[in-house]
Order: C-alpha cells, then structure tokens, then sequence
C-alpha cells in the first residue's frame, strides 16, 4: 500500500515520517538489462502484488520488486522500461548479457549498475526468477481487465466507465474545444480530434516529426484561453536534433482544414542541449487566470542541470501566450539564467494543475526509485533534485547531507515510495461528482491507478485509490460536461508508443 507523507519545512534526504499513518516503504528501481532496462520510459507501472500466502514465494520475488518493478512492472510486461518478455533485447538475451548489463548498467539510460548493492548470486538469482516468470505473465495478460462496464464503488460516489474512444496509440495529453470536441495526442507523433464521442478517420496533418526512441513522442495539448478569438493550439514534442539526440521544443498552431497551419516555436533549444538521453522530457502544459502558460522540462537525464538556471532542463517555464517570458518572473534581469524559469530542481514533472479556489499551482513529478513528489510551485523556489529526495540510487539515499545544510529547498507536499508514476493531474470542477468538488486526481502509471486527494491548504489530508488494474493511467481531464475523462493504456499489453489506448469518462451510476 502506498501512503502519502506530508513532510514539513525541514526537507530531509529521508523524510522521517512523523505521525503513525505516515509510513515509509522502499521500491525498487529497475534491475534487469532486458530490452530497454530501466531506461525510465517515464511511465511506470507498479509493484509486484503480496502473494496469497498459498504457495510459497519465489525467494527473488522480493529483489524484483524492490529493484525491477518501479521500471519494468508488477508483472514483467512493461513500465518505465518494456516488457522483458517479447524476444526482444536491448543487449543480448542470454544470461551472461545479463548479467553484465545488470552489474555494469547501460550507459545513456537510466539503468544504473547494481555491482555495489547486488551480490552476483542474487544476480543469477533474479535472472532465474525472469525465466520461470515467463509462462505466468503471459497467462495473466490474457486476464486482463477491461473497464467498459465496470461498476466501482468509491468512498463518495458510485461509478461506471464510457468509453469516448478507442483505437489510440498511446494517448497523452486531452484538451477541449469550445465545441465540446476534444484533442487527443498520441505518442507516435498524431494529433487527433474526438467529435460526439467518435474517433476521426484522420489524423490532424502537418504536425511536426517526433523523435519517439523510449519516452519520446507527441506530449501534451493545450488550447488558448481566448481560442474563439485566437485559434491557438499549443503542442510539446521530443523534436530530433542531429546524430540522434532530441529535446523538448513547444510549438503553437492552428487547425484549418483537417490541418496543422500557422506554426509558431515558443521554445526551442539551442543545439548544445539536445541531448543523447531519450528520458526525462517533461512537457505538460497549464495556462493560469491571467493567460500565462505554464509548461514542464524534465531533466533529461542530466540531473545537475536541474539547479543551473542557465539551462531549460529540469524546470518549470512560465511564457506569455507567445512565448515572451512576464517581467514578473522570478528571473528576470539575473545574469545567465533563463528568464522563462518559474521553478527549479525537478526530475520529471509530468502534472501541472491550477487550484480552481486559490489559485495555486500544483505539480507532480517522478521520483528516482520511488520518491515521485506532489509540489505546490512557487515562484524562484528550488524544489531539490538532485540534491534531495526521498527516492533512492540503488540502496543509496541519494542526499547525503544533514538535513539542517538543506535550507532553501522546498520539501514536497505528498510523496510515494514505492512510486506510482505520477502523470497528468487536475482538480475536479465539475457537478456529477458533487463530493470530489475541488479534490486533485493524479493519474500514476505504476499500478494503473487513478488517486483522489483531499487537501486542505498546503496538506494531503486523504487520498483514495479511486481504480486500479484497468490500464496505464496517462492524464485525467474535468470535462465541459462535469464527467472525469481519463486516457488509459489498454491492460495487458506490452508497452511501446503504439501501445493500444482509450479515452474513457467516469459517470455516475444514477445518470445510466
């Protein structure tokens, strides 16, 4: 079970908890060199499930999971890193290849070496346990659970699923027309348009090419606060650079036709800071009251770039609509650093929203080997990575230093160890669901889960698994129409960026 920390003003490396519902428990960071090996595909599913107390448990089950799980998934089939299970490897797939990807690491990814931490039997061991695993994850894929249909019961409202459409590629990012028509990108570089619940033969052309190695692709959409005047339609991407490196550029448009017209780069990269790494790209989008528009850079898998201000890496930007960065922004005027920066010190914020009373800016990032982070962003304000974490290298804490030397870094509202990936977020705005009225649901890839949380100020005062098992949970979404959209990754499937997706909405069971 994973229970959110409320942590104080002293932002300790380890987090002690301090009251008895706050209870700290490690996860595992992913272990094994199979296909991508833990090259934090970004979105990662769970940890393994408690055994029934039936059968006896394998002895590695646990190194799994506290090293394998948090990238390769509860069941072996694909979470930050794919499954390890299609035949298809990163390095070679006997067991000596293994091993040494698994001792040594795979550089240009994030799969550490485990030479320190791991014994060579526990080594030989675990790679054993990925061998008699095999016949079971393909027995339970083909178990995998469907959410049309489902009726969840909730701790406030009871609910059913709808499906709004099928047939994606790895859905990532949904934003709303005026209309009531939605966007929907997907992974693999396509802009789609959902009208009356239906999927559209075509997809929007003259969208950018996208780099799609690992957590690359098409990221999120967002749409003008003034759209019925403007046109605008906001688009984050992994643009490739020269000799396969890639970064993430933001871009505005509009839609004409069936097309992509009027291209407009809000930010791109300088060619020095397209990087080898395919992680960490970041790139959700907010616009706030006054119509400045948020939007994240992940590290890039270059941590320390998170505390230089002279770098975009690692980061939260606030623009104008067109780009120009506010003269109100904490930066500008300081020497070297980018003027766009709203916050620094993050690893990979994937969720931003906007509290709909006070209008506070919240965001959700992913955490080394757990640790994944809840914020509330203030401006100017440095957020730690790398510096400190909850999450863990290995069986290190990666601070190291007395929490008192820590002054100056914001210490995270919730954090979840083991992780769960978070993803999109957003408050719940509308009337179907009269008791989750301004509660945040934050989406989480590990565990396929979608959490609801109470907050109260700046504090997490509960949090409810709202479903979990229906698929990888990408973004959630308050629709004009009072529903909760959610972008899910079919269950059951091995991961890539054409793995099957669905947009679904959550409707009360009284409205059937």
């Amino acid at each position: 079970m994973c229970i959110i920390s409320r942590v104080r003003k002293c932002f300790q490396p380890r987090f002690p908890r301090r009251d008895s519902r706050q209870v700290r428990l490690i996860s595992g960071f992913g272990v094994v060199a199979v296909i991508f090996v833990c090259v934090a595909v970004l979105a990662a599913t769970s940890v393994a499930p408690q055994p029934s107390g039936r059968a006896p448990r394998d002895p590695f089950a646990q190194t799994y999971t506290d090293y394998c799980a948090a990238c390769h998934g509860s069941n072996l089939t694909g979470g930050r890193a794919p499954t390890l299970f299609d035949d298809t490897w990163r390095v070679g797939g006997d067991d000596v290849s293994l091993m040494k990807s698994i001792r040594e690491g795979l550089p240009g990814t994030e799969m550490p070496p485990f030479k320190d931490v791991l014994t060579e039997a526990d080594i030989k061991g675990l790679i054993g346990y990925l061998r008699r695993q095999t016949t079971l994850v393909e027995k339970n894929a083909s178990r995998a659970r469907n959410p049309v249909n489902q009726i969840v019961r909730a701790e406030q409202h009871t609910f059913t699923f709808e499906v709004v459409a099928e047939g994606l590629a790895t859905p990532w990012g949904m934003a709303f027309l005026p209309d009531g028509r939605m966007l929907v990108t997907e992974r693999p570089g396509t802009l789609r348009l959902i009208d009356n619940g239906k999927r559209l033969p075509k997809v929007i052309d003259g969208t950018p090419a996208v780099w799609t190695e690992q957590d690359g692709g098409l990221f999120d959409v967002a749409v003008h606060p003034d759209y019925a005047q403007s046109g605008w339609i906001y688009l984050s991407y992994a643009e490739p650079g020269e000799n396969d490196t890639s970064m993430t550029s933001i871009i505005r448009g509009r839609i004409q036709s069936g097309r992509w017209v009027d291209q407009e780069t809000l930010y791109r990269a300088p060619a020095e800071l397209f990087f080898p790494t395919n992680v960490h790209y970041g790139s959700r989008f907010l616009f706030d009251r006054e119509g400045h528009l948020f939007y994240s850079i992940g590290d890039r898998g270059h941590d320390t770039d998170a505390q230089d201000l002279s770098r975009p890496n690692g980061k939260v930007h606030r623009v104008n609509d067109d780009g120009t960065a506010p003269r109100e922004n904490p930066f500008v005027g300081r020497e070297g650093a980018l003027e766009s920066i709203w916050s620094y010190g993050h690893r990979n914020p994937q969720g931003l929203a906007l509290h709909p009373v006070t209008g506070a800016l919240w965001a959700a990032e992913h955490g080394p080997i757990g640790g994944d982070e809840l914020n509330r962003i203030e401006p100017g304000r440095n957020y730690g990575w790398p510096l400190v974490t909850s999450g863990r290298l290995g069986k290190r804490a990666v601070a190291t230093a007395p929490p008192r030397q820590q002054e100056g870094l914001e210490a995270p509202i919730a954090h979840w160890t083991p992780t769960i990936a978070p993803s999109g977020i957003a408050f719940y705005t509308g009337d179907r669901f009269p008791e989750w009225k301004h509660d945040l649901f934050v989406s989480g890839l590990a565990g396929e889960a979608l959490r609801r949380l109470e907050t109260n100020g700046d504090e997490v005062v509960h949090e409810e698994v709202l479903f979990k098992d229906f698929g990888r949970v990408r973004d959630v979404a308050t629709g004009p129409d009072g529903h909760l959209y959610v972008a899910l990754n079919v269950p059951g499937v091995k991961l890539s960026d054409t793995t099957p997706g669905m947009i679904v909405r959550l409707v009360p069971t009284d409205e059937r």
